[in-house]
């Protein structure tokens, strides 16, 4: 049966590896380089989870099936400067292997009832051009775009001299 459930720190090597795959994941898609530079999880990553899991402003849930740990998900609220609260969400990955059995729309549930129940005016996340399934899943949970990022890769003098 699957669920979702907040994280807890006996989770983090479990959260890792899915945050792992999901960060190989988006190096594929385009825009997720500079994604994963800019916005990405914070490296090492167990780290950066635990503390997540430790910020009362940031929640963790992760999604089971029979109590084997094959999701994640990340929100974090963002006081913006009228004051009002915007729950962003970071990250939300499921093994392919348990795509498509309700995994994902547990973690959801569970991002969003945090969301609510600290008075977020909305939720946010980001989706990479031609990630249609994502794209999708979000619009289920009433998710439409509000902004679109464009961008231009320009070459860095590192490029230009060989140097890195």
């Amino acid at each position: 049966m699957e669920s979702a459930r907040p994280a807890h720190h006996a989770d983090l090597a479990a959260v890792a590896e899915l945050a792992t795959a999901a960060g190989a994941e988006l190096c594929g898609q385009r825009g997720g380089l500079v994604y994963l530079a800019r916005e990405g999880r914070r490296l090492p990553l167990v780290e950066s989870l635990a503390a997540a899991i430790d910020d009362p402003d940031q929640h963790v849930a992760v999604g089971t099936v029979d109590d084997v740990i094959v999701g994640y998900g990340v929100v974090r609220l963002e006081h913006m400067h009228t004051r009002e609260v915007l729950a962003v969400i970071d990250d939300i990955y499921v093994d392919p292997m348990a795509r498509g059995i309700g995994v994902g729309e547990s973690i959801m549930d569970d991002l969003v009832a945090f969301a609510v129940g600290n008075g977020a005016i909305g939720i946010d996340a980001t989706v990479l051009p031609g990630m249609r399934d994502s794209k999708n899943f979000f619009e289920t949970f009433g998710l439409v775009a509000r902004a679109i990022v464009v961008h231009r890769g320009l070459p860095s003098r590192s490029r230009e001299d060989g140097s890195s």
